[in-house]
């Protein structure tokens, strides 16, 4: 099978098509025919050298793809409700840029009635990440304020919709005003351009000096000391990528008299059986408010498997909104 190879660490340039066998499922697994892969930062990372796949995964990047069903456990698939021919996507470990891919059965999700393979590979990873930290982490509830950070991000238009269809307000942070703009489209009840903006004093004004209940954080590094000033009482900060370093100074007396939770996750190396448990309540919670068009697939860009290098190159130009997908 044609698959897309980190021929070295570097640059967008490293990546090539190469030829690999076909790979065969194992127990509680399935083969799906890739229509379409998605791309996502930690893929960047992975071809830069500075985060390897988890040990037994394939080395070739992609975490989420969509297309059909080929063959599988009889018994995991009949479990699932899952038949041969069915169109899915799924969020996998690795190996999602290639013809074929294996994947757990329990990570496996029906494509949205009304969707493409495209939209449908572009759901799985973010979606994920969302549910997981946001509302399992995060404890959002309705009626509670969510600060997003980097609001026109995969992560972010996921974060957006979600948190605005399930009750919350949402105020997201962008680096532009176009990108603020593209915030509000997409449902966040405010923007802040933090390039022209202090975050923490927006913030601070939009909830009239009460704070923001959770905070969703791609940055980490001197943003957290920032973004502990602006949470309300009780409220959690949740950090799921460090763009801005691992390395954070903040007012821990603020955390102590305001009872904050500071926390985060990293979703690949986890377990089949956590990740079963997040598609279960997306297929419950969310899968429904896609097939009714309140939530929607944010596309920026499609790209040919061989142009893998030009995808990359625009995820790390920043200038999209929303996703970046491969197609086969």
């Amino acid at each position: 099978m044609r698959a897309v190879e980190i021929t070295s660490f570097g640059g967008p340039q490293v990546l090539a098509l190469g030829d690999r066998p076909k790979p065969q499922p194992g127990a509680g697994e399935l083969l799906i025919r890739v229509a379409a892969s998605g791309i996502n930062r930690p893929d960047v990372l992975q071809r830069m050298g500075h985060y390897a796949p988890p040990p037994g995964t394939s080395d070739l990047p992609g975490l989420e793809v969509a297309g059909v069903v080929e063959s599988g456990d009889a018994v995991a698939l009949a479990d699932a409700g899952i038949q041969v021919g069915d169109r899915v996507c799924a969020l996998v470990a690795g190996g999602g840029y290639a013809e074929w891919c294996i994947a757990p059965v329990a990570q496996c999700l029906p494509v949205p009635e009304g969707l493409s393979d495209v939209d449908a590979a572009s759901l799985p990873e973010t979606f994920f990440t969302v549910w997981s930290n946001v509302f399992d982490r995060g404890r959002l509830q309705a009626g509670e304020t969510l600060l997003v950070q980097g609001g026109t991000s995969g992560i972010g238009v996921t974060a957006i919709q979600l948190a605005r269809a399930l009750g919350a307000v949402v105020i997201a942070t962008a680096g532009s005003d176009d990108k603020c703009a593209a915030c509000l489209a997409l449902g966040a009840h405010h923007a802040i351009n933090y390039k022209s903006q202090d975050f923490v004093a927006e913030a601070k004004r939009i909830t009239e000096g009460r704070g923001v209940d959770v905070v969703l954080d791609m940055v980490a590094g001197d943003y957290v000391a920032r973004e502990v000033e602006c949470l309300a009482e009780d409220g959690r900060l949740v950090i799921i990528a460090v763009q801005g370093g691992v390395k954070s100074d903040f007012n821990a007396g603020l955390v102590l008299r305001r009872r904050l939770t500071i926390t985060g996750s990293t979703l690949r190396p986890r377990p089949v059986a956590f990740k079963g448990a997040i598609a279960r309540a997306l297929r419950e919670r969310v899968w429904p408010l896609l097939a009714a068009g309140q939530v929607r697939p944010v596309v920026h860009s499609v790209f040919a498997a061989a142009d893998a290098s030009q995808a990359h190159a625009l995820m790390e130009s920043n200038q999209h909104i929303g996703k970046i997908v491969l197609t086969w």
